[in-house]
């Protein structure tokens, strides 16, 4: 695996992040990782985040993660939800002129919060092709644009989650537009220590399927 620290724009900021790509020539699929809320610790070195792009370039996909606005040495501060959105926005367009990135197969992922910013772009985005969210905080953010989005989405969730209880998360899954995957995860809570492998595996299945049709 080979990692290049980057820096992009996002409107008059710099926003930083880690490009992670695999070993090889080729022009690869990607997904763009979102980590957690940054009000509580979260940051792109969360330890989701890294293993969620620890797995997925594994498998061959690039995996690109950043910090939002105000975290770590990304400019700006943080804007409770109003602004992070075009972060997620700029990080899109930067993976998509990333020369090792097969810009027709981009996925996005987010965890927590990140789920929460980075969904409604995904959804609206048509250079996204699929969407994962982790531990989908359903009463903290609205997650309504998925209801109806025909991209390929994979949720998943810890059975004891303190933010989302599994019997919400469940139902919310009912009321999704195929396709979709969602899946509980008994035993994990909503921060998936020890869970963590178990957790990269099942969202880098889902994105080699997604991103290689």
């Amino acid at each position: 695996m080979k990692e290049r620290a980057v820096r992009f724009p996002c409107g008059e900021l710099w926003l930083e992040g880690v490009l992670a790509l695999p070993e090889g020539h080729s022009r690869f699929p990607a997904v763009i990782v979102c980590h957690p809320h940054p009000l509580y610790g979260g940051s792109m070195d969360n330890n989701v985040v890294n293993s969620l792009c620890e797995a997925l370039v594994r498998a061959s996909l690039v995996a690109f993660k950043f910090n939002f606005r105000g975290v770590g040495r990304s400019q700006g501060t943080h804007s409770r939800g109003r602004a992070e959105p075009e972060d997620v926005k700029a990080a899109m367009s930067f993976i998509s002129d990333v020369a090792e990135v097969d810009s027709a197969n981009i996925g996005l992922a987010g965890y927590s919060a990140g789920a929460g910013y980075g969904c409604p772009v995904g959804t609206s985005d048509s250079r996204i092709k699929a969407l994962a969210a982790v531990s989908p905080p359903l009463a903290v953010f609205d997650f309504e644009t998925l209801k109806e989005c025909r991209k390929p989405k994979f949720l998943i969730s810890g059975e004891r989650d303190d933010f989302t209880p599994v019997s919400q998360f469940l139902e919310f899954c009912r009321g999704l537009a195929e396709p979709k995957e969602c899946q509980s995860i008994e035993a994990a809570d909503h921060f998936w220590q020890g869970y963590e492998k178990t957790l990269a595996e099942k969202v880098t299945v889902f994105f080699t399927g997604a991103l290689s049709k």
